[in-house]
């Protein structure tokens, strides 16, 4: 955080609000839909960000870009007595809004609402400053939580599509996908191998530019 310029850290922060919220009521609205009560008996069916931000999460969001939130709970048997499905798509929904508001924020510079500005105060962002790393924030978001690891939300999303000839095997691995995230995240940049970083930097650089047209 103490690289951070005080223009960025405003940006961080307040993407971190709408991004980690509306990630989190994205999960509790869409199980409240299959009929899941269990995120609005938790008071999560809101977009109040108090109730949603993790206090680790969010300042690894500020320091590295990437982060979490409280999980939403839901009732899997519920969720799988509407639909084979349901549970899939609560999980999707998260990473989805994400994708969704960095769209929604790459309007602007498409139409050429929001043209490239490089603020000259050390305190105030230029929208074009404020909507490119908006748009940075939500994507890496999206792509870190669709990582096939527990907690992640990418675990029950493959967990869906796996074949059942691999299931087994798979079900033998995923026990292990907080170890395995914590190693990925914090352990292997330690000695210089940022395999996270690897991996979801020119996925990140591509949607960018598919978004902007270019960076």
């Amino acid at each position: 955080m103490l690289g951070l310029s005080i223009s960025k850290l405003i940006i961080r922060i307040i993407t971190l609000v709408i991004a980690f919220t509306v990630h989190e009521f994205s999960h509790a609205w869409t199980a409240n839909s299959f009929g899941d009560q269990t995120p609005k008996d938790h008071g999560r069916l809101t977009l109040n960000p108090l109730v949603h931000l993790d206090p680790f999460g969010s300042l690894l969001l500020l320091v590295a870009g990437f982060g979490w939130a409280k999980p939403v709970p839901v009732n899997p048997y519920v969720l799988n007595r509407r639909s084979p499905s349901a549970f899939m798509w609560v999980s999707l929904a998260g990473p989805l809004s994400n994708l969704l508001m960095a769209v929604l924020a790459a309007i602007p510079i498409r139409l050429g609402l929001i043209q490239f500005q490089i603020s000259t105060s050390k305190f105030l962002p230029t929208a074009y400053e404020f909507a490119i790393e908006f748009i940075i924030i939500n994507l890496a978001l999206m792509l870190f939580n669709l990582i096939p690891l527990a907690p992640l939300d990418g675990e029950k999303v493959l967990d869906f599509f796996l074949p059942q000839n691999l299931r087994q095997g798979w079900n033998k691995i995923k026990q292990y996908g907080p170890i395995i995230l914590l190693a990925l995240v914090f352990v292997l940049p330690m000695i210089g191998i940022d395999l996270i970083s690897m991996v979801l930097t020119p996925a990140l650089s591509g949607l960018l530019r598919v978004l902007i047209g270019g960076f």
